[in-house]
């Protein structure tokens, strides 16, 4: 792999938790550090905060609801226009459960239910977007930070309009996340770019996982350990179309490996986000 100091890295959901941690981490080793969020102050307070820390000046920031797909094509847009090359995407950015029980079913700008919509269908997007800058000099990476918590989906249940749970939405979402994991790995075997996805550490002390349940059982430390591990380890330059959890090689749920499902996802997929035929084409 490159020198951190040589990459330009995107972190999605970068001004709170794990996502402004990973980004401190990664701007402490010089890396010129693209900073995502849906709030411009919080950006502009992130990116000052990150630069007297580090002393890092190569930061910018986007700004982009990722629950509106016009504005994830307007953040791909607007990343390739400023730095056309990108060596690194880590795609932070999600949403929780919502409350355990009584949460009710939201959606997204485009009218897709709101879990799948942040915590899968923009980053499939997003991703898809950005891969030609990802192309450019290679080897690069892709990470999607998932969780251990996955469930099935159901195919004729794909918005959840029966039977919601935000739980079980959330844990769909993910697994969806680690089924394009795989499934984009294998379609860019040969090019050098790795993809991989991550469980970083379990009900860490974000305020995401405070919105869901009073308590937390790690550190975003901890959960930064397993994203830094996955974006820097040189002993990962090969490995691709693997589920982590935390720092080991696992077996995410066993719909992940069934090529049918990944291939009617897929295809599901390009068309809630209108992704052309050409542009998903550049995957393989």
């Amino acid at each position: 792999m490159k020198p951190l100091a040589q990459q330009t890295i995107l972190i999605t959901g970068s001004t709170d938790g794990l996502g402004k941690q990973t980004a401190l981490a990664l701007a402490r080793e010089g890396a010129a550090i693209l900073l995502h969020g849906r709030n411009q102050r919080r950006l502009e307070k992130t990116q000052r905060e990150i630069q007297d820390v580090t002393g890092n000046s190569h930061l910018k920031t986007y700004l982009a609801d990722l629950a509106d797909l016009s504005q994830v094509r307007r953040l791909a847009e607007q990343v390739q226009t400023s730095h056309p090359q990108l060596d690194m995407l880590i795609n932070n950015a999600g949403i929780g459960s919502g409350r355990l029980l009584g949460a009710r079913r939201e959606l997204s700008r485009d009218g897709y239910e709101l879990r799948f919509a942040v915590n899968y269908l923009a980053p499939f997007l997003l991703t898809h977007l950005l891969l030609p800058s990802l192309r450019i000099n290679p080897p690069s990476r892709i990470i999607h930070v998932g969780s251990v918590g996955q469930l099935p989906l159901d195919f004729d249940n794909i918005m959840f309009e029966r039977r919601y749970n935000g739980y079980d939405a959330y844990r769909r979402s993910k697994l969806a996340l680690v089924m394009f994991t795989i499934d984009l790995a294998e379609r860019l075997k040969g090019e050098h770019i790795t993809v991989n996805c991550v469980h970083p550490a379990s009900l860490m002390n974000t305020k995401m996982v405070r919105e869901t349940i009073p308590f937390a059982q790690t550190t975003v430390e901890e959960g930064l350990r397993s994203v830094i591990y996955l974006a820097t380890s040189p002993t990962l330059d090969n490995v691709t179309g693997q589920y982590f959890d935390q720092l080991q090689q696992a077996h995410a749920h066993p719909q992940a490996y069934d090529t049918i499902a990944r291939s009617r996802l897929r295809q599901i997929s390009e068309q809630l986000t209108g992704l052309s035929d050409k542009q998903a084409s550049h995957a393989d």
